[in-house]
C-alpha cells in the first residue's frame, strides 16, 4: 500500500498521536466550528502568522515578548475577558467574521481556543501540518494532490472530550475530494464513515452544523449565531494554510 487516508475523532486520540512516528505524514486538523475556518479567514484577510497557544498564560507571555502581537481565543465559546487573564481582555474572539483586514492585515495573532489548538499542538511532530475548514477546502484538497501521494491523517478537533459532528463532516468532505486514483492506497474504515457521513449531509451543511452540539451552544449565543452557517460555505477562500516547525501557521 503506498499511502493511506485516516481520519481520528476524539480529543482522547491526540496524546496516542505523540507516540506515533508521523515524520512522512501529513495531517490535517479540522476545528471547523470554529478555530480552524477562523484561521482560514484571518489569513486570507491579511494576518501574517498565527501562533496556536496552548493556554491562555502562554498567549499571554507571547504578548509580552511581542507587544505588536494580537490575543484572540475563547473559553466557553466567547472572547477570553480579563476575568479569565487577571488583568485584560483579549483583542478578538473565535468568531471568523470578526477576523476583518483592518484588524488583522500584517499581524500576528497568539489564539488559544478550546480544542483546536491542542489538535495542531499533538500533530507538531508531523511532516506538515495544514488547517482544514470548508472555507478552504477546495485549496486544502489542491495542495495535497500537488504535494504526491503520503499517508495522510484528517485530525478531528472534537467538543470537549468528545467527538464533534462538524469536524466529521469537514473530515469527510476532504475524504470525498482526495479519492484515491487506485486501489492501491489504502483507505482506512475511519475515513470511509466519515465519507459517508458527509455524504448524506452534504445537500444543507448550514442545517448539519446547526445540528450538532458546537452549533446549538452558537445558534443560542447572541452575536454568535451567525457563524455557524458562515463556517458552512464551501470554498470562500483560495488558500492552503500549514503550520512551521516554530508552531507559526501562514499561507503556504
Amino acid at each position: 500500500m503506498k499511502a493511506a487516508l485516516e481520519v481520528t475523532f476524539t480529543p482522547a486520540e491526540f496524546e496516542a498521536l505523540k507516540g506515533r512516528d508521523l515524520s512522512r505524514t501529513t495531517c490535517v486538523v479540522f476545528d471547523v466550528l470554529r478555530a480552524t475556518s477562523t484561521m482560514a479567514m484571518a489569513l486570507s484577510n491579511g494576518a501574517e502568522a498565527i501562533i496556536p497557544a496552548a493556554s491562555i498564560a502562554e498567549a499571554l507571555r507571547l504578548r509580552e515578548r511581542q507587544p505588536a502581537i494580537l490575543l484572540a481565543g475563547e473559553r466557553d465559546g466567547v472572547r477570553i475577558p480579563a476575568s479569565l487573564t487577571g488583568s485584560i481582555d483579549f483583542d478578538l474572539g473565535n468568531s471568523p467574521r470578526e477576523f476583518t483586514r483592518d484588524k488583522v492585515r500584517g499581524k500576528t495573532i497568539a489564539m488559544t481556543t478550546t480544542n483546536g489548538t491542542r489538535a495542531l499542538r499533538a500533530c507538531a511532530a508531523a511532516r506538515r501540518v495544514l488547517i482544514g475548514s470548508f472555507l478552504n477546502l477546495r485549496a486544502t484538497a489542491g495542495f495535497l494532490a500537488n504535494e504526491g501521494p503520503c499517508p495522510l491523517l484528517l485530525v478531528c478537533g472534537g467538543t470537549l472530550e468528545e467527538a464533534a459532528y462538524e469536524d466529521v463532516l469537514g473530515a469527510g468532505a476532504l475524504s470525498d475530494l482526495l479519492r484515491p486514483p487506485s486501489s492501491d492506497t489504502r483507505v482506512a474504515d475511519s475515513a470511509l464513515m466519515a465519507r459517508r457521513l458527509f455524504a448524506a449531509e452534504s445537500a444543507d451543511l448550514a442545517a448539519a452544523l446547526g445540528r450538532s452540539r458546537n452549533g446549538g451552544r452558537l445558534l443560542g449565543l447572541e452575536g454568535l449565531r451567525e457563524d455557524v452557517a458562515f463556517c458552512a460555505q464551501r470554498d470562500l477562500v483560495n488558500l492552503a494554510a500549514g503550520m512551521d516547525r516554530e508552531g507559526r501557521i501562514t499561507v503556504l
